[in-house]
């Protein structure tokens, strides 16, 4: 009933506005009348809403315009107000005029429009940001708006569902842009469509544009998913949308006329010719959808029709609401925020073992200056005849991507396109094997500079060796050369300098050198032990079960693991240890060959421990598994495993009674009776029982003496359960004498079923959550105290070394190859700083991975101390912004990326599609792998961009 009455109410004042036009509302009635239409429009949005785009400029002048009469409660002054919510942020502002007409020229590509009721043929530039060039409004408001100030032209938007449940409204300002081509003929066309339009509205708008006869195409004309002028899939489900079909912004699409279809054509007055096809250039055409209203779409703009330069809410509150109410600028330099949510939370699925890519993608699309620099216009600066680039086409895929991974919204981006430009330039990179992140890095970096570069002729450049110079002199020296062949945004934020020496062991002779670097790749200390954690389980009753982590040679074998186990508990010499994997709640497999790897047993496997005890003439093992009722439907139930399965010893006769087994089930669950509950033997029909001596039947292995504790207590005869080799049940709850035949048995199963009433007397917690072998995450204690940091990694990179016999130098004054010692020194850092941590070793014959946790830190990074050039005055300071992570071994593993959004000021993890906020103190661990540093601006330096760090470092430095 509100809903409707707001709404009715927002129409009379349509009405009202429109008859006073002519005597034209003051500012005060045209602010509340466009907040009330702007709230009722929110509240009642659907699909295929009409939004329009308005200029910011106007909006902007429009929004002081209103505002200039709203006064702030501690201000006696009359003077206007620039802000938002009507404060005034400037003294002796002078009363803002009316706006004239509504102009957009500057959002469409080729100036205004003829027609400025219609956005028909009308282009808009590719680079437009949301709340920087442009505000969207719902289509009552810009009606209003229109017949007050006149103008134009107008630029329609529609509403559309997007998210993962498509249960989310937002205004998607680009619809698709798709490059035809037909063949056999050649001719070529370009169409506007929406993501939401199904293949068969692109078939017929296709079939349009070429004058090809409606009635005899659906079986006669084909159209393929053309992407890189391949062949890759035939687009024949017709209910299927563009978005599900995964078709991206400039995609070609391949139309293939099939049996002479061009005998029959249809046309309207356009000359033909003999080949079946208009006698006209290449076209471009915008298909009006025919079952909706969903014309005009594409990237998304808006998430939940909640933008920047418009809501409801921030008319209520700041545009057009209360002048108290203090307001932040929602016109910031980022361009992609959206009420109530940051842009940068969007995922990337997941195309098979891709996680690699995803998470270097993910660093570099939050390093600030590539997201500044890829959202502009930026298309000037590729370098389309660079020999050593990829024609561009790399760096349109990476910023494509990147703009749909900054776009509002967080619905997950699937890159292959990326990933099939990756794969045409990289060979190394195609397929769907685990590859490294830091090597992708490294070749999408250069990549980019190479197709980025902006040096279109690159200059012989003959780097003289320094011959005793100074080292201020050299370096500027070989910097300038560097720039003179090497100038793009790659350059001006990850490239830094560092100093060669190497001196020659026979004659004392120094050459010195300055090269670029673009990260830095630090050794770590070899790690040759393994912590590993396993949880002990006694079979005699004498302890609870216990968790020991202990230290084993990595490259070493089961038979280490054991020894070390066995050291940790103490084992007696009438004991021996069953080592297993559980899996499942169940023994998945025995860890007793003593001469297998260690590496097969991996970080997240569990595994558990038994003290058993030894015999002479041999024993059978009993394996107890526990199961608990589970609820499989509305009126069934099942019996499924739970907990930890226990193991014991039997001896190894032919014939064993039940009630001794019952008794070993007993004694084995004895630490796990709750203190100060009574039992007796009507306390469960169906489950007491005394529990008896083992020593009475002779047979258990179980230790009596250390099983003393419950002799005296009343314990429940338990539901217990025996498989045989036949698979038959075997209920050893019905009586104590039951005689089982062992001797076609290897092991015993026997099945212990808890109720409801079981569970109440035992402390079953014991038998759950069975740790894992090694557990990434936050720092233990004993990683904190370890010695290793980042700066002893730096320190190490940079210690003086001689260099190995593979890589001999040549020495110009002996004539020879020498070993000669190389030692390196940092001499410009750059504004970001990568950092790889060598964590991977190859040899001839083995591969590892280096587990060494490195104390690395997330703040005030300070290299000052390891910076040779001592004249810059840049700020040494380096604050940590993004990492990716590796779990797991070589060959395998996972890739994940923690990331900072310096808007919020909080850290995500970045899971390929899932993100989820993270604590800063959790950004440390085992298993960080590239760090990404950011240079900390100091007040002093300002914010000074990275094109001025261009233009000071192709001069000399000046101090």
């Amino acid at each position: 009933m509100t809903e409707v009455a707001t709404a009715s109410a927002a129409a009379t004042g349509i009405a009202m506005a429109t008859e006073k036009a002519a005597k034209e509302l003051s500012p005060e009635e045209e602010r509340v009348l466009i907040r009330d239409i702007a709230l009722t429009a929110e509240a009642n949005t659907k699909e295929g809403d009409s939004f329009f785009l308005i200029t910011q400029k106007w909006w902007q002048h429009w929004i002081d315009y209103v505002n200039q009469d709203q006064q702030p409660n501690n201000s006696n002054n009359n003077e206007g107000s620039s802000s938002l919510s009507g404060n005034s942020d400037s003294n002796g502002v002078g009363i803002s005029k009316r706006p004239s007409g509504i102009d957009n020229s500057d959002l469409i590509s080729d100036g205004p429009a003829e027609d400025a009721n219609s956005d028909d043929g009308v282009e808009i530039h590719d680079t437009l940001l949301e709340g920087r060039d442009y505000v969207l409004l719902p289509q009552q408001v810009w009606n209003l708006l229109f017949s007050w100030y006149g103008g134009g032209p107008a630029l329609s938007r529609k509403v559309i569902n997007s998210g993962l449940s498509q249960t989310e409204f937002a205004v998607e300002v680009y619809p698709l842009r798709l490059q035809l081509l037909v063949t056999p003929k050649g001719d070529r066309s370009t169409i506007r469509i929406s993501k939401k339009e199904t293949i068969g509205e692109l078939h017929r708008g296709a079939c349009e544009i070429f004058h090809l006869n409606l009635e005899q195409v659906i079986s006669d004309v084909c159209i393929w998913d053309y992407y890189g002028h391949r062949k890759h899939a035939l687009m024949n489900d017709m209910d299927k949308t563009l978005d599900d079909a995964n078709i991206q912004m400039d995609q070609d699409i391949l139309v293939e006329v099939l049996n002479n279809v061009n005998d029959t054509l249809v046309t309207d007055g356009t000359s033909i010719t003999d080949n079946g096809f208009a006698d006209k250039e290449a076209t471009s055409v915008l298909l009006e959808p025919s079952k909706s209203s969903l014309s005009i779409a594409g990237g998304l703009s808006a998430n939940k029709i909640a933008s920047k330069g418009y809501s409801a809410e921030q008319f209520q509150n700041q545009t057009l609401g209360c002048p108290n109410k203090e307001s932040d600028n929602h016109f910031g330099n980022s361009g992609v925020s959206t009420r109530g949510t940051f842009g940068g939370l969007t995922g990337l699925l997941n195309l098979g073992n891709t996680c690699f890519m995803n998470s270097a993608i993910q660093c570099l699309v939050h390093t600030p200056e590539f997201a500044r620099y890829f959202r502009e216009d930026y298309h000037q600066e590729i370098n389309w005849q660079n020999p050593l680039g990829m024609v561009g086409e790399l760096a349109l895929a990476f910023g494509e991507l990147l703009r749909k991974l900054w776009a509002p919204g967080r619905t997950p981006v699937a890159p292959r396109p990326f990933k099939a430009k990756l794969a045409r330039f990289a060979p190394q990179f195609s397929g769907y094997n685990q590859h490294d992140s830091q090597e992708l890095l490294a070749f999408l970096l250069d990549g980019l500079h190479e197709d980025l570069n902006r040096v279109k002729h690159k200059p012989y450049v003959n780097s003289r060796d320094a011959d005793g110079r100074p080292d201020e002199e050299v370096a500027d020296e070989y910097w300038a050369n560097h720039i003179a062949r090497n100038d793009s945004i790659i350059v001006d934020v990850c490239q830094g300098q560092y100093k060669s020496t190497l001196v020659c062991p026979v004659c004392n002779k120094v050459s010195v050198t300055f090269d670029p670097f673009m990260y830095l790749s630090l050794p770590l200390q070899f790690a040759t032990t393994r912590s590993m954690t396993i949880t002990i389980f006694t079979c005699d009753g004498s302890a609870l079960p216990s968790t020991c982590t202990i230290t084993v040679p990595k490259q070493g074998r089961y038979r280490d693991l054991i020894q070390a186990v066995s050291n940790a508990c103490s084992l007696k010499q009438t004991e021996e240890i069953k080592l297993v994997e559980i899996r499942n709640h169940l023994i998945h497999r025995f860890l007793d060959d003593s001469f297998v790897s260690l590496s097969t047993i991996k970080d997240d496997d569990h595994l558990a421990a038994y003290k058993i005890q030894k015999s002479a003439t041999g024993n059978v093992l009993l394996q107890l598994i526990h199961r608990r009722q589970e609820q499989e439907t509305s009126d069934a139930q099942r019996w499924k495993p739970f907990g930890t399965p226990l193991i014991s010893s039997l001896l190894c006769d032919d014939v064993i009674r039940s009630g001794v087994i019952q008794t070993i089930v007993q004694t084995m669950l004895t630490p796990l009776l709750k203190e100060g509950i009574e039992y007796s033997d009507d306390s469960d029909p169906s489950t007491s029982g005394m529990a008896r001596d083992p020593s009475d039947h002779g047979s258990g292995e179980v230790d009596t003496n250390c099983a003393s504790t419950s002799i005296n207590k009343v314990l429940p005869k338990l539901p217990l359960q025996l498989v045989d080799e036949s698979k038959t049940c075997i209920d050893l709850s019905a009586g104590d004498e039951k005689a089982i035949n062992l001797s076609a048995m290897s092991h015993v199963v026997v099945y212990l079923d808890w109720t409801s009433k079981l569970l109440e007397k035992f402390n079953i917690n014991y038998l759950e959550n069975l740790p894992e072998v090694f557990k990434y995450g936050p720092i233990t204690k004993k990683a904190r105290t370890e010695p290793l940091s980042l700066y002893t990694c730096l320190e190490a990179f940079l210690r003086e070394e001689p260099l190995v016999p593979e890589d001999m130098w040549y020495c110009p004054q002996c004539k020879e190859q020498r070993q000669a010692s190389k030692k390196l020194d940092l001499w410009r850092l750059p504004e970001v700083l990568v950092i790889h941590l060598k964590r991977f070793s190859y040899s001839r014959s083995m591969k590892h991975k280096v587990e060494t946790f490195v104390n690395f830190p997330i703040h005030d990074f300070d290299l000052t101390n390891y910076v040779a050039d001592k004249r810059s005055s840049c700020s040494q300071l380096y604050e940590l912004y993004a990492l990716t992570n590796h779990y797991g071994g070589m060959g395998s593993g996972h890739y994940t990326a923690h990331i900072k959004l310096l808007d919020e000021n909080k850290w995500y993890n970045f899971d390929d599609s899932h993100i989820s906020p993270i604590n800063e103190e959790d950004v440390k661990s085992a298993a960080a792998y590239v760090l990404f540093y950011r240079r900390a601006k100091s007040d002093t330096s300002g914010t000074s961009s990275a094109g001025s760090r261009r233009a000071r470092d192709k001069t000399s430095y000046k101090y």
